[in-house]
C-alpha cells in the first residue's frame, strides 16, 4: 500500500497543472469523437437509410467498446503507467473516428464505432486518476472538475465541426476532422511524468506479479456497495446526458424547425451552462461535501429535463438550454474526485474506467431507449421521461455511497 505522497508543495504546483492540462484536452478529444456522431446522426442516418433504433444504438454500440476498452486499459494504466497507457488511447479512437468515413451500411460503421470506444473508454479513468493522484485533497474535485470543462470544449468543437464541414463535404467530413486534434494531445503528453504514487507502488511491485487486483473493488459488503452505487450514480449521468445530447438536436429540427445554425446555438448556450455547472459542483464539492452535492444536483435535474421539455418557443428553448446544461453535466464535477477517494493507488485507475465505462454502458440505453419509444411517439415526449432516472441516482447517493470529503488518498 501506498504510504502518503506530500503533493501541496510549491514544486509541485507546474506538475499539478501539467496533469490538468494533459488530462483535460484528452477528455476534449473523448466529447469531441462522442458528440460528432451526435451532431450528424440525422445525415448518418439519411446518407445509410438508417432507422432511429439503428441510430440510437450507434452510441450504444460505442459505449460498449468503451466498457471493454475501458476496463482493459485502466488495467494496463494501474501496472504500466497513467500517461503511457493514456497517449495510447488516443491513437485507437482517432484511427477509427476517421476511418468511421469511409462507411457503407449500419454494421461497418458499428463495427467502426465499437473499434474507437476502445480507445474512448480509457480516457475518462486515466486523466481523472493522474489528476486525483497530483493534487491535494483539499482542491482535488475542482481539480477533477477541470478535466471535465474539457469534454465540454470537444462538445463546441464538434458542433462547429459540424456546422462548418457538413454543408460542404457531408458527416465523412466531420469525421475525417476527428483526426486532426489527436497531433495535439500528443504534444500536450511530451515530458509529461507519472504520478509519485504510482512509482512508489511500483517499487513495491517488483518482487511480485504484475497483476491489478480487481477482487478490491468487491472485497467487503460495504465496498461492494459503495462499487455498485456509484455505477448507478454514474450510470444515471450517462443515460441522462447521451440522451439528451444525442436527441435533441435532432427533436429540435423536427419540432421546432432548427437549421444547423440553430443547432449550433443550442449546443453553445447548453454548453455554456454545462461548464459553469461543473465549475460550482467542483467548488460545492469541495466546500460542502460529496454527497449533498450530487444529491441536490440530482434531484435539481430530474425537475429541470421534465420541465424543459414543456417549453417549444424556439427563444426560450435556446436559453433555457443553458439552465438544462448546468444540471444535467454539472455533475461531471465530481465523478473523478468521489471515485479516486475509494480506492487505493494499486487499483484506482482500473476502479475509475471500471467505473465509469459500466456506467457509460448502461448509459448508452439512453439513446437506444429513446430511438425505441420515438418509433411509437414523437422524441420530445421520450426525453421528458428521462428525468425519473436521476431519483434512482439520488437514492443510491443516500444509501451505498459514503462521504470522503478531505479524505487522504493512498
Amino acid at each position: 500500500m501506498a504510504k502518503n505522497i506530500e503533493i501541496d508543495q510549491p514544486e509541485s504546483k507546474k506538475y499539478q497543472w501539467q496533469t490538468l492540462w494533459a488530462a483535460g484536452v484528452g477528455y476534449m478529444l473523448d466529447g469531441l469523437d462522442l458528440m460528432v456522431l451526435s451532431f450528424t446522426l440525422p445525415l448518418i442516418i439519411s446518407g445509410l437509410s438508417l432507422n432511429t433504433v439503428e441510430g440510437g444504438a450507434l452510441s450504444t454500440i460505442t459505449m460498449i467498446g468503451a466498457v471493454v476498452g475501458g476496463i482493459f486499459f485502466g488495467i494496463l494504466a494501474d501496472v504500466y503507467g497513467r500517461v503511457k497507457v493514456f497517449s495510447w488511447t488516443v491513437i485507437i479512437f482517432s484511427i477509427f473516428t476517421g476511418i468511421a468515413a469511409l462507411s457503407v451500411g449500419f454494421w461497418d460503421f458499428a463495427a467502426y464505432r465499437f473499434l474507437a470506444g476502445l480507445g474512448l473508454g480509457g480516457e475518462f479513468g486515466i486523466g481523472m486518476t493522474l489528476v486525483a493522484e497530483s493534487w491535494p485533497k483539499s482542491k482535488r474535485s475542482r481539480a477533477t472538475s477541470g478535466v471535465a470543462v474539457g469534454y465540454q470544449v470537444g462538445i463546441i468543437l464538434a458542433s462547429l465541426a459540424t456546422a462548418i464541414i457538413a454543408p460542404y463535404f457531408g458527416w465523412r467530413g466531420v469525421f475525417v476532422f476527428g483526426i486532426v486534434p489527436a497531433i495535439f494531445a500528443f504534444w500536450v503528453r511530451k515530458g509529461l511524468k507519472e504520478p509519485e504514487m504510482w512509482k512508489q507502488i511500483q517499487k513495491e511491485r517488483k518482487d511480485s506479479e504484475n497483476k491489478v487486483p480487481i477482487r478490491l473493488l468487491f472485497d467487503s459488503p460495504k465496498k461492494l456497495g459503495i462499487t455498485v452505487g456509484l455505477i448507478i450514480i454514474t450510470g444515471v449521468q450517462n443515460f441522462g446526458f447521451y440522451g439528451v445530447m444525442t436527441w435533441v438536436p435532432t427533436a429540435l429540427a423536427n419540432d421546432v424547425g432548427f437549421s444547423f445554425s440553430d443547432t449550433t446555438l443550442w449546443t453553445v448556450v447548453t454548453t455554456i451552462g454545462m461548464v459553469l455547472g461543473i465549475i460550482i459542483f467542483g467548488i460545492l464539492a469541495d466546500k460542502i461535501g460529496r454527497k449533498p452535492s450530487f444529491i441536490l444536483f440530482q434531484i435539481s435535474t430530474a425537475v429541470a429535463i421534465w420541465v424543459y421539455f414543456q417549453f417549444t418557443v424556439p427563444l426560450l428553448v435556446v436559453l433555457l438550454g443553458a439552465v438544462l446544461g448546468f444540471f444535467v453535466n454539472g455533475m461531471m464535477g465530481g465523478y473523478g474526485a468521489i471515485i479516486s477517494e475509494h480506492y487505493s493507488t494499486e487499483i484506482r485507475s482500473t476502479a475509475q474506467n471500471f467505473i465509469w465505462n459500466i456506467g457509460r454502458a448502461l448509459g448508452g440505453l439512453g439513446p437506444l431507449a429513446i430511438g425505441a419509444m420515438a418509433l411509437h411517439g414523437d422524441i420530445t415526449s421520450a426525453l421528458g421521461l428521462i428525468s425519473g432516472v436521476y431519483i434512482i441516482a439520488a437514492l443510491a447517493m443516500v444509501f451505498l455511497i459514503p462521504e470522503t470529503r478531505g479524505k487522504e488518498i493512498q
